[in-house]
């Protein structure tokens, strides 16, 4: 593998819309759009729809409904919670080959977060709400593109990309777009961000947040405390079952996040619910995990109580078989050609991802610019890392298009695995 003359082309157009790569991503990084923010995540929207149609005026634009999903509220009451549309960006349908790109619009910070704008530190890095996780990465896909289209060889090949509302709450309601696009296509590209060096995830453990309802029966705690039973115990009971299941398989965690039920002081709680996420490293460990769940399920703690339970795996597993071994071998050697020494490690964290590749489809998830700390106030991503990581995915999809990238075959090999 080699850059040509033809590649070197399409890596200075990268290079000379630096400013603009990075500029963009601060101006969305500026508006709120946590995952729950429908107003934010609609402004968002528009401005990411606008600046595609600026610079993919050949591509098909589509605003995609996704798939509303139940939610249980602390009020132990299921109801069903719709999301913001998805945006399909993509050129070339029919081509012989098809690559995927997705990230997401939404962020973990609520619209009533202290942090709300992008601001510089004193090292140079960018500080801000989705600078890295992942606005910054949706630079690098439209730049990377905007780049691969002046490619004479890019008519071999076609492109998706995938932006979705609700990537950090589990993508409930962009799953089933994940699951057609990762069917068909034959090689993905995702863009959480990588490290602060520049290293990837590997595999990946699977994730599945449940939430489970615990029904009591209301009294007075003072009058009639024996007639009534106590949903918040019994929570706390579920809770520490749950608990004790670390430990007893390997690779699987259950952390109990959250206990919220109850009323007043002077009253015996009528329901509860105890919300916790598990991880697992494969297929093995979540069906275990899953009876495990089911059998404590089954069985209230005391007298009195019901229990119902929602929820589920979210993000299966995404493990280092053969075909995503060659394409980090590949991207490697892709990362070489540019001086970028691209490392990469096992992960306990998830993402879009995991779902791609559950649906056959290999793929590279951090891909997206360096930086880190992110889901905090100190979340940054480094400047000069947005044109590195532009260039490199231009890279890979040039040398996918000539077919040093054997795009194919990894696909082939990935479902041969199963």
């Amino acid at each position: 593998m080699r850059i040509l003359d033809e590649d070197r082309a399409v890596l200075d157009h990268v290079a000379a819309r630096a400013e603009r790569i990075v500029g963009r991503a601060v101006d969305w990084a500026n508006l709120n759009s946590g995952s729950r923010n429908r107003g934010g995540l609609e402004a968002v929207l528009n401005a990411l729809e606008a600046e595609a149609r600026r610079v993919l005026p050949e591509a098909a634009l589509a605003r995609i409904a996704t798939t509303p999903s139940v939610v249980v509220g602390d009020d132990a009451v299921a109801r069903e919670e719709a999301y913001v549309d998805a945006l399909s960006v993509s050129i070339r349908p029919q081509a012989p080959i098809q690559v995927v790109l997705t990230g997401h619009y939404d962020t973990v910070f609520p619209i009533d977060s202290a942090f709300q704008t992008v601001g510089l530190r004193a090292d140079g890095a960018l500080n801000g709400p989705g600078i890295a996780d992942m606005k910054g990465g949706i630079s690098v896909i439209l730049a990377a593109l905007e780049a691969f289209e002046t490619h004479s060889a890019k008519g071999g090949v076609g492109w998706t990309v995938l932006l979705s509302p609700d990537e950090e709450i589990g993508s409930p309601g962009s799953a089933p777009l994940l699951a057609e696009l990762g069917a068909r296509g034959h090689l993905g590209l995702t863009y959480e961000p990588a490290l602060a060096d520049g290293s990837m995830a590997g595999a990946r453990k699977g994730s599945g947040n449940f939430h489970l309802i615990v029904r009591g029966r209301s009294a007075h705690a003072g009058r009639a405390f024996h007639e009534g039973a106590n949903a918040v115990a019994g929570a706390a009971a579920v809770a520490v079952a749950l608990h004790d299941l670390n430990g007893k398989h390997e690779g699987v965690t259950v952390n109990v996040a959250k206990i919220s039920g109850g009323t007043a002081l002077n009253v015996v709680a009528d329901h509860a619910v105890v919300r916790f996420n598990v991880r697992v490293p494969d297929a093995e460990a979540a069906d275990w995990i899953v009876t495990q769940i089911d059998a404590i399920a089954a069985r209230p703690p005391f007298e009195g109580l019901s229990l119902e339970l929602h929820g589920g795996f979210t993000r299966p597993p995404k493990p280092m078989d053969a075909a995503q071994t060659a394409l980090f071998e590949a991207v490697r050697q892709a990362g070489e050609l540019l001086g970028q020494s691209i490392r990469w490690a096992p992960s306990g964290g998830v993402c879009e991802g995991n779902n791609l590749h559950a649906a056959g489809l290999p793929n590279i998830d951090t891909l997206g610019v360096r930086g880190g700390d992110i889901h905090s106030d100190q979340e940054f991503a480094w400047p000069d890392s947005f044109v590195e990581r532009a260039q490199l995915s231009a890279l890979i999809l040039c040398k996918v298009a000539s077919g040093e990238i054997d795009a194919p075959g990894l696909k082939a090999l990935l479902l041969e695995s199963r």
